[in-house]
Order: C-alpha cells, then structure tokens, then sequence
C-alpha cells in the first residue's frame, strides 16, 4: 500500500474518532500513536492533513453542504462526511495532489470503509465540487 493511501486511511480514523466518538484531536493523535506501528511517511502525511482539515473545518463543511442536495452533513453516515472532507480539503488546499487521484481515492475509502452506497455518494458530491473548482483542467 503506498504511503499517501495509507496515510489518508490513518487520517479517516483519526477524523473519524474527533467527530463520532468526540474526542479533542490532541487525543485522537495520541491514542493512534501509542496504539499503532506508524510508519513516518504515512504518520506525516496524515497528521499535516488532519491538521489543515481541523483549521478549515467550516470553509471544508460549507463546500460540502453547498454541493450535497438534500443531504445535511449531520444526517450523512459519519465515514462518509469525513471522507468529504478530507477529499475537499485536498482539492482546495493541496495543489501537490492531482484532483483525479483525491476523487479516485475518496471513492475507494467508501468503497472500503462505508457502506454498500458510499462510493457511488462519495462520488456524486465530489463530482459536483470538482466542476465547480478552479482546479480543473
């Protein structure tokens, strides 16, 4: 598994236990690193974009919530809302990252981690916010 790919799975959990089980994110970092083998590019990678996610929460939310009809971001399964906006937060805020490869990836973490439905929802919200972004091609 390449280091971004197990970076952004990292990431999830770490978003995932901030906003579901309401834990400070100071905590969150710290149950991963005593509870798990991390290895330094994908910790790195991770942790720079959980932060940048943490600082731009609401600009993140907003996007989403814009972009997702008849969806609030509180009634979406929580692994999907946080694989939004981890991929929002790279299509607004990481240049280095090619847009196809947020989207393909955001949609195999739905694939992954969510249910039978995500990937094709991931998808859909996604596909709205990249034809509006200024980061098309």
């Amino acid at each position: 598994m390449g280091t971004r790919r197990r970076g952004r799975e990292i990431l999830l959990q770490l978003l995932y236990q901030v906003d579901f089980a309401a834990v400070t994110p100071e905590t969150a970092l710290g149950i991963y690193e005593s509870n798990f083998n991390k290895n330094r590019g994908s910790w790195d990678f991770a942790s720079e974009m959980f932060k940048g996610i943490l600082e731009n929460l609401n600009e993140i939310d907003a996007v989403i919530g814009q972009h997702s009809e008849h969806w609030k971001l509180g009634r979406m399964a929580a692994i999907d809302r946080n694989i939004l906006r981890l991929a929002v937060y790279e299509l607004l805020y990481r240049d280095d990252i090619p847009s196809r490869a947020t989207l393909n990836e955001a949609i195999e973490l739905g694939k992954k981690f969510g249910s039978e439905e995500s990937g094709a929802f991931i998808n859909g919200i996604l596909d709205k916010i990249y034809k509006t972004s200024d980061r098309q091609p």
